[in-house]
């Protein structure tokens, strides 16, 4: 009888102590770990020691604890790369589930007025994991073209300037893959019936507006420019277009087009080449690719731009017309101190 008592007793003092135990552990594992909220950056491949790291890095506290839950939940296996915002308050628990799961959080992707490939990869690699010289040689390489049928000048123009919600460690693959499933959005039904008036494929309807929005910003100015230029193709006569030249030269400084730069060995200089560029010379904004389709008609064959400097053009049918015109802008210029 008295062994029985023993052991009653000692079977509840092993309760007690399992009953502190557990409620020492949750409470543990309840304590928040974030004063505030946190934004991280797990890169692709990180290892679980460098994890907890980042972690202690961006101040979270109980390490231990986020250790302990982790190594229970097995994240130490598998830690997801990604962008993750961690709310305030948040347990050890909520932590590593976010973690182990991959419960990410997509960054807001933009670009816009980027004129080379190299240009759009140092953009958008600010934005996301993959770095601008990765993203670059996936863009350049001959296969990345070839796998959406188009050419590798005309890449660029898959890109339609906007913001996107992508993953942060997308790759450069499945990026390119997005913005081809966004073209084809972008190319609606509306859009698309417009083509017929243009006689321009998808294609050279961005190259040209590429080269309307080089030459103006002006919103209001670029569906007659755009008809400048559409009545040019139509008579077969050179576009002549100032940014073309600029962009054959790779010289974008340049704030005066002189007749030596127009002499460039390029099938990107319009003024020795008849018809469009290879590929668009920026990715346009959909204000200057929507200008295209709806283009002004007009007899209009020529437009220079006004001599107080406002973006504003002069729009002229005859060359004598234009030259007048021309020969004011020159002398503002000169005017000006520009060379």
């Amino acid at each position: 009888m008295k062994n029985c008592k023993s052991f009653s007793k000692f079977l509840g003092e092993v309760v007690a102590l399992g009953v502190v135990v557990i409620v020492g552990a949750l409470w543990l594992i309840s304590r928040p770990c974030t004063e505030s909220q946190k934004e991280l950056f797990i890169p692709t491949g990180t290892t679980y020691e460098a994890l907890l790291d980042t972690l202690q890095a961006n101040d979270f506290k109980h390490i231990s604890t986020i250790d302990f839950v982790g190594k229970l939940k097995k994240l130490n296996l598998n830690p997801k790369a990604g962008h993750y915002v961690v709310p305030e308050g948040a347990t050890a628990m909520k932590v590593v589930g976010m973690l182990r799961s991959g419960a990410q959080k997509p960054v807001r992707l933009t670009f816009n007025n980027t004129r080379t490939l190299s240009d759009l990869a140092g953009r958008i690699g600010e934005q996301i994991e993959a770095d601008s010289a990765t993203l670059y040689a996936y863009f350049i390489n001959k296969g990345t073209a070839e796998k959406y049928d188009i050419k590798s000048e005309e890449l660029i123009g898959l890109f339609i300037p906007n913001t996107y919600e992508v993953w942060w460690n997308i790759s450069p693959e499945a990026l390119t893959d997005r913005m081809a499933r966004e073209w084809e959005k972008f190319w609606n039904e509306e859009r698309t019936a417009k083509l017929a008036r243009t006689k321009l494929s998808k294609m050279e309807v961005v190259t040209l507006a590429s080269i309307v929005y080089e030459e103006s910003k002006n919103v209001g100015e670029m569906p007659k420019i755009a008809g400048v230029y559409i009545n040019r193709l139509r008579k077969r006569m050179p576009l002549q277009a100032c940014p073309t030249a600029k962009y054959a030269l790779g010289d974008f400084s340049i704030k005066r087009v002189l007749h030596k730069h127009t002499q460039v060995e390029s099938p990107y200089n319009t003024y020795k080449y008849r018809g469009l560029t290879p590929g668009p010379i920026c990715t346009p904004s959909i204000a200057a690719i929507d200008a295209v389709l709806n283009y002004t008609d007009h007899k209009y064959l020529y437009f220079c731009a006004r001599e107080d400097f406002s973006g504003r053009h002069y729009f002229s049918s005859t060359l004598t017309e234009h030259n007048r015109y021309a020969k004011r802008y020159a002398d503002a210029l000169r005017k000006a101190g520009i060379r």
